[in-house]
């Protein structure tokens, strides 16, 4: 019991300060967006989610340096699974979000085309260093881009908090915030790695696979990020900062990390296990595009489709877990899995007419 008991409380103690970061980190880029003048959607798809994809960065690189680029891997597709479907899924049961035009017209499908270029160049299991290059390229691109659109109106960017708007001038209050940035960052760093390392000492002892760990505890614990920054996000109102937050972070965790792990393995390049190939990167490209048709109904995600988001996640686990444990009726279990969904995707649209048919009289 006692090998058990210092990775639970690494685990709790990183909770702790993921949240403690989240709020502070959260609080000082609403606050920058205000200041500057920027739309709060560009914050939250630079910014914030280069703080928040910091842990999946620093846990990425460190498992490159120890030779395991199974972890590495993993870590990128299990974070941008759980982004997608459990960050929007939880954040849309608090609130619905509201979709900006500019999220459904640039950004998704700069991610779906992202997400498929990554899945085709790993499909020969190797993630080159001219593929590294050319992610970092990419990346600098979309930077660049994000600056020269930054002046883009949108409706309610600037929906000012009055005690805000007290801040402007003031440079002592303009250090406050500079320091509850860094803070947040510092915070959202430190308790990702430790509640890492809690993880994977636990899943040792219990004896799990290197790749599920992960698919599973790792990209959950480095996506606690952003699941506490959009969660905090969706309870201020600020929906525009939960989402632009989970898009900029699933950009910047292929561009980024998968780009930097594949020049930092060198010439020999980042290898990417055939499971990853065949069922994971599939998966993670399917959710991508599964967010296209909720954006674009009625411009938010309701609290339906957030539900069908976490109920996929579950079922995503739960698959994984009995693929482990050699579980006899699996193909059965799948087959089961997506009539049900199918069920669901059916009720929505139906609810969906049902209300435009409602509205139409």
């Amino acid at each position: 019991m006692s090998d058990f008991l210092f990775p639970i409380i690494e685990i709790v103690l990183g909770v702790v300060l993921l949240f403690a970061g989240g709020e502070f980190f959260i609080q000082g880029a609403i606050f920058l967006s205000l200041i500057l003048g920027i739309p709060q959607i560009v914050i939250g798809l630079t910014v914030v989610s280069l703080g928040t994809s910091s842990p999946e960065l620093l846990v990425s690189l460190s498992s490159i340096l120890k030779g395991s680029d199974s972890l590495a891997a993993s870590n990128v597709i299990g974070s941008n699974i759980f982004n997608v479907l459990v960050v929007l899924g939880i954040s849309s049961l608090i609130t619905p979000l509201k979709v900006k035009s500019r999220i459904v017209k640039r950004d998704v499908p700069l991610l779906m085309a992202i997400s498929c270029a990554v899945w085709a160049m790993s499909s020969t299991g190797l993630l080159t260093l001219q593929a590294g290059v050319f992610l970092i390229f990419c990346l600098i691109l979309n930077t660049i881009w994000e600056i020269n659109t930054i002046n883009e109106k949108g409706e309610e960017t600037k929906d000012a908090e009055p005690e805000i708007e007290e801040l402007k001038d003031n440079y002592k209050g303009k250090m406050n915030i500079l320091l509850k940035l860094i803070l947040g960052i510092v915070l959202l760093s430190f308790g990702s790695n430790i509640l890492v390392n809690g993880s994977q000492t636990l899943a040792t002892l219990l004896g799990v696979n290197e790749i599920v760990i992960g698919l599973t505890i790792v990209a959950t614990g480095t996506s606690l990020p952003e699941l506490v920054t959009s969660i905090i996000a969706a309870f201020k109102g600020k929906t525009d900062l939960a989402i632009g937050n989970v898009i900029g972070s699933n950009l910047l965790n292929q561009l980024l990390i998968l780009g930097s792990c594949s020049i930092f393995s060198g010439f020999k390049g980042l290898v990417i296990e055939q499971s990853l190939i065949k069922v994971d990167l599939p998966f993670m490209v399917l959710t991508t595009f599964a967010c296209l048709p909720i954006f674009w109904s009625k411009g938010k995600i309701t609290r339906i489709e957030g539900f069908i988001l976490i109920n996929l996640y579950i079922f995503y686990i739960l698959d994984k877990i009995l693929f482990l444990n050699g579980f006899n009726y699996l193909y059965e279990l799948r087959i089961g899995l997506f009539i049900y969904f199918s069920l669901l995707v059916v009720i929505l649209f139906a609810q969906e007419k049902f209300k435009f048919s409602n509205s139409s009289f």
